[in-house]
């Protein structure tokens, strides 16, 4: 943590925070104790706000979002399909268990915040985003008509048209790695494993119409990192972890997307207004500064007793931090 967490604090005033850790974040006191945790990492003179987040289990009770509510550092909760991503294997295995809890959600105004895919084995993978809206998002949306519902690192045209079509309680976040990057990055000269996240990476048809949702100027669209550091050996491994790391240059990185697309003037929004009113919080008043200019990523960087690598290592970036 504190090794990565000034990456993401030099670029953003906060964050919300993912609860799957070992063991999940699961219940208020948790999530409690995961913020103080993040507050002694984070270095002397940075300011950065923890937004805390509930992992939701087939046990979780109405109550413990009473308690999550009523704590002001828990902002939303996460579904995670048991078995759809990293430590995810405490998720739920059928939203039919949540029923009391997503009433309380429901009640309270809490979020509910999704990772969109079934675990189905006879799914294709690269299905798996658009099975789960039409087995699971639309029902849910349909059941529980004052739930407010963020679709996480959505990768495909099915869930954009999902998104924009839903209610304004329905809204998206899309990574920067799944705007500049298709499935083929998977693969250019042999197998990319520092290219593999789940949601998996798509067809250049699927990233187009990300690039066109972000930067359309739609509230219902906004910034989500999904920023994951794992060691190299995890990645080069028999059976690697997925998750990319871009906490190192993510603003940078949407603006690349941005500036490509001809529509710098729309990052400002979807970087810093569109969820935070999505969330009902105030829109932070201070500024960050990028410059269009070429700057190095390193090959990896520490983590601890380990090394990650980060997105473009060894590679260039196009724009750069000019404010610290």
């Amino acid at each position: 943590m504190r090794a990565v967490l000034p990456d993401t604090a030099r670029r953003f005033a906060r964050a919300i925070v993912m609860p799957n850790l070992r063991p999940p974040v699961a219940t208020t006191e948790l999530a409690i104790e995961y913020r103080s945790r993040i507050l002694d990492a984070l270095p002397a003179g940075m300011a950065f706000e923890p937004l805390m987040t509930l992992y939701l289990t087939d046990n979780t009770q109405p109550a413990e979002i009473e308690r999550a509510r009523a704590s002001g550092a828990v902002h939303a909760v996460k579904y995670y399909p048991a078995g759809a991503t990293t430590n995810s294997d405490s998720g739920v295995t059928d939203l039919a268990r949540c029923r009391g809890v997503l009433e309380a959600m429901e009640a309270s105004g809490m979020p509910l915040l999704v990772h969109g895919e079934v675990t189905d084995p006879v799914v294709d993978v690269f299905d798996r985003e658009r099975v789960f809206l039409e087995r699971v998002l639309e029902p849910l949306v349909a059941r529980f008509a004052r739930l407010k519902v963020v679709v996480e690192h959505i990768t495909t045209t099915e869930a954009v048209r999902f998104v924009r079509g839903a209610p304004a309680r329905v809204a998206a976040t899309i990574t920067a790695h799944h705007l500049l990057l298709n499935r083929n990055a998977l693969f250019i000269g042999g197998v990319r494993p520092h290219h593999y996240c789940l949601p998996v990476l798509k067809r250049e048809a699927h990233r187009k119409a990300l690039i066109e949702a972000a930067t359309s100027g739609n509230p219902k669209f906004f910034l989500g990192t999904d920023s994951a550091p794992h060691a190299r050996h995890t990645k080069e491994a028999e059976c690697g972890c997925a998750g990319i790391y871009t906490a190192h240059a993510a603003i940078e990185l949407y603006a690349e997307a941005f500036a490509a697309a001809g529509r710098l003037e729309r990052l400002e929004a979807f970087a810093s207004f569109h969820g935070a009113d999505f969330y009902g919080l105030p829109r932070n008043r201070g500024r960050i500064t990028l410059e269009s200019s070429d700057w190095s990523v390193a090959q990896e960087q520490p983590f601890g007793v380990d090394r990650v690598v980060p997105f473009r290592a060894g590679d260039t970036v196009g724009w750069r931090l000019a404010t610290p």
